[in-house]
């Protein structure tokens, strides 16, 4: 990334990128999200069910569900059940709510994700700008600590706005249900829209609700740091073995996006428990109350695998999703600064 500029292009670039990407990946989104929330959103068997009659399964793959008391809410853990692949979710969010429910918390998505995203560049920018005067030029140390500072400050200014996403995701309203069963399991009534959310949340907690999960945000700094120095350190790379004056062309931006896919990749694998955490901690009623205190609950009733529920559509996800968004910063920086 280059430091000596007008922040204000890193501020518009970074907005550009992170916006095409949410649009993009957004369906994926809402799947992650249900995914790592203890709330009951997929239930096996019925996804199972469905593909019988669309005569793709087999009767020995039905598992019986068994219903566990939560607070405040109700969630339905399966014994032996198998891995629900991203389709089926897909289907089943579709056949059950429609294809807009596959767009649940876009709006504050895109009016969180140009903000965050312009906060972020433009913050590590000027942090980099600013550690590389005071520490070895463009070494690993400049980008940690740039990467930190921007995340800090993207996450405090931002969290309310990914605390409404997140509850908007959660939020369900079957519409298309074939069966009573499930529709008497779930929660009807009208979609929790933003109005009503920030409403309800702010009656109860105050501004504070709108920092649930904040702690968790904290501590995924750490996957943005491993991302920032991963990419920084493969684009040294390519650019070492390059003539310097050579101009960019298509080849740099298709480059741009699979560095930016494997670094992203690498980061989300190593620090992917504080999503589940946070998405635990956003969620309706009062059971998780605390980073530590969420993890070693979810560890204890759910097993340590459940820190990574989610992960491989976070990681499809995460693949197109920051792939776009840095080539487009790429893009947008050059284009401005040509």
């Amino acid at each position: 990334m280059t430091t000596q500029r007008n922040p204000a292009i890193h501020l518009i670039a970074g907005g550009a990128g992170g916006t095409a990407g949410a649009i993009l990946t957004c369906p994926l989104e809402v799947v992650k999200t249900r995914l790592q929330s203890s709330v009951y959103t997929f239930p096996s068997s019925n996804i199972l069910l469905a593909g019988i009659q669309n005569g793709h399964g087999t009767p020995a793959g039905i598992v019986q569900l068994s219903t566990c008391a939560q607070t405040s809410t109700q969630a339905f853990v399966t014994t032996g059940r198998p891995s629900i692949g991203i389709v089926q979710c897909i289907r089943y969010i579709v056949e059950n709510e429609g294809v807009l429910a596959l767009f649940k918390g876009l709006g504050p998505n895109l009016v969180g994700v140009a903000p965050s995203r312009a906060i972020y560049f433009g913050t590590y920018a000027q942090a980099k700008k600013f550690f590389n005067r005071h520490m070895k030029y463009e070494s690993s140390a400049v980008h940690m600590s740039s990467a930190m500072c921007a995340g800090f400050t993207a996450c405090t200014l931002t969290n309310p706005i990914w605390y409404v996403k997140t509850r908007l995701q959660l939020d369900q309203k079957y519409v298309n249900s074939t069966s009573n069963h499930t529709r008497q399991a779930q929660k009807t009534g009208e979609n929790l829209t933003v109005r009503d959310c920030v409403r309800k949340t702010y009656g109860r907690e105050g501004l504070r609700g709108f920092y649930r999960g904040v702690t968790a945000s904290y501590a995924g700094i750490s996957e943005t740091v491993i991302h920032f120095v991963i990419y920084e350190h493969i684009k040294q790379m390519i650019a070492q073995n390059r003539c310097c004056d050579c101009e960019k062309t298509w080849q740099d931006f298709v480059e741009f996006m699979g560095v930016a896919a494997v670094s992203k990749s690498l980061a989300t694998c190593i620090a992917y428990p504080h999503e589940v955490v946070r998405t635990r901690l956003r969620q309706e009623g009062k059971k998780y109350h605390g980073f530590f205190q969420t993890i070693a609950t979810v560890a204890r009733e759910e097993g340590y695998r459940a820190l990574y529920r989610g992960l491989k559509t976070q990681l499809v996800r995460q693949i197109p999703n920051t792939a776009t968004m840095m080539a487009v910063y790429e893009v947008v920086v050059y284009l401005l600064e040509g």
